[in-house]
């Protein structure tokens, strides 16, 4: 027999008086509810029930194990209640890690309208170009760019980013556009100083995927320093449309080689469960996705939008 259920049986027969009215009001037989009554006597071996054939009273150890039991599934049914009303309107903590250029760019953006929405979600974002142990570290979800390797991992596809190649229009004025990736040669070429998905310079040659060697006087580990020198008329760099997409739409940076881009990178938000995904993860994936449709609007530069 369940024991909670033992209990619940146990207070409607203190609360009505009676095994036939307990049992109509559980939707339960007579005899199922005079089992749950044996089963728990039988547990705490002792009895909670005086009964005759036409009258039954509390004992005095029945007495002191209804006020209990009331006290407990008062508690339960609170329980519930708040629990229900988590998975129904977002609240709590949601932790998040994001990619840095990502989540400084795209994610603090949208915290203000979805916080709008949803005032009593608190935001903890924690920026890191890795991908993340979410259950050692705590994390609600992830936004990882790129292939995913890890199959354990629900993943929700929120966009693409394309790769450009790109400098200031004062660089390029100064120091030539270059026609075809090899022309790279000639140019100061700003890099990644760690291997990351975008420390390779890929192009597309001949309809394969090629990546190529390239030089020059800024290597960082973050890409937000090599966006900057960009701008700033330092070289060229290659980076993902999410991060200097803006930069070209606003005239900033201007794109080159565009002929050569290689593959779309998918953009994923990344959680561990499906099923009883609390509200706050569901709602927040929800919102980033529309935000990000049809088009991310870091690529409308590109169809001049």
């Amino acid at each position: 027999m369940d024991r909670l259920t033992s209990m619940k049986v146990f207070a409607a027969i203190a609360r009505l008086g009676s095994f036939s009215a307990a049992a109509e009001e559980l939707g339960i037989s007579r005899a199922m509810a005079s089992k749950h009554l044996n089963y728990l006597e039988n547990s705490l071996g002792a009895r909670l029930l005086n009964r005759t054939t036409r009258h039954l009273s509390l004992t005095e150890v029945g007495m002191a194990y209804r006020d209990r039991v009331s006290t407990i599934l008062v508690d339960i049914e609170d329980t519930e209640l708040a629990v229900a009303q988590l998975h129904s309107e977002p609240r709590g903590t949601l932790r998040i890690m994001a990619p840095p250029s990502f989540g400084s760019f795209h994610l603090a953006r949208a915290f203000t309208t979805y916080k709008e929405k949803y005032p009593n979600v608190m935001i903890d974002l924690i920026l890191a170009d890795r991908t993340p142990d979410l259950i050692e570290e705590g994390l609600d979800m992830a936004i990882h760019v790129g292939e995913l390797n890890d199959t354990s991992l629900v993943a929700r596809k929120l966009a693409s980013t394309r790769r450009v190649v790109c400098g200031s229009p004062g660089y390029l004025q100064k120091n030539g556009i270059p026609e075809t990736p090899a022309d790279l040669e000639h140019h100061n070429c700003l890099t990644f100083s760690h291997r990351s998905p975008f420390t390779e310079w890929k192009f597309m040659i001949n309809g394969t995927e090629t990546a190529l060697h390239t030089t020059g006087n800024l290597k960082s580990n973050v890409a937000d320093p090599l966006r900057i020198a960009a701008i700033e008329g330092c070289g060229l760099v290659q980076l993902p449309t999410y991060m200097i997409g803006l930069d070209i739409k606003s005239g900033q940076l201007r794109p080159v080689l565009e002929k050569y881009e290689p593959a779309e990178f998918p953009i994923y938000a990344v959680y561990i469960h499906r099923r009883h995904l609390s509200t706050k993860v569901r709602t927040f994936v929800d919102f980033i996705y529309e935000l990000f449709q049809p088009t991310p609007y870091w690529d409308a530069w590109i169809s001049g939008n």
